[in-house]
């Protein structure tokens, strides 16, 4: 049996599934491992998210024929977009600029903002971009992001040109 032999409610739901078990890795570093997200990294996490929330409402939604792709195709479009922020950063990685485009660290704007103000930037992350502090099999995080953004884009395309008896 062929993967997209599978009825599309559990595709869906095994999506939702490891977009959930990514943001949880990414959790994990952020908050065992001590790796600040920089903004790139929380715009890919968004995009994560879309995909995820995406998939989780056409899976419990079960949906058949067009229905199914238009799912998909919100699911491709976001993993274009998450995908196109991560080869940025990847690109970044692979050739720093001179200044970090990203924004100041963490430290830097606790000192320098009063609270009400530094939330929000906190928020959208902080770091530089640029910067590779974690690999596996020599891919950084970036790598390993547009990586999964890549696959999830080959999987909503071949969702939407699946054709069902």
């Amino acid at each position: 049996m062929r993967l997209l032999d599978l009825p599309s409610r559990v595709l869906f739901l095994s999506l939702f599934a490891v977009c959930t078990a990514l943001l949880g890795f990414g959790l994990y570093l952020q908050h065992v491992g001590g790796y600040e997200p920089c903004p790139m990294c929380i715009m890919q996490r968004y995009a994560f998210l879309g995909v995820g929330l995406t998939a989780l409402v056409a899976g419990l939604h079960g949906p058949r024929g067009g229905v199914t792709k238009a799912y998909a195709g919100v699911i491709l479009l976001l993993s274009l977009v998450g995908g196109g922020i991560a080869a940025r950063q990847t690109w970044m990685q692979l050739y720093p600029p001179e200044f970090a485009e990203c924004g100041p660290d963490l430290e830097f704007m606790l000192e320098s903002f009063p609270l009400a103000d530094a939330l929000p930037m906190i928020f959208r992350g902080a770091g530089d971009c640029s910067a590779v502090d974690w690999t596996f099999l020599g891919l950084s995080i970036a790598n390993w992001s547009l990586v999964n953004f890549t696959l999830v884009a080959l999987f909503a395309a071949a969702l939407i040109a699946r054709r069902r008896a």
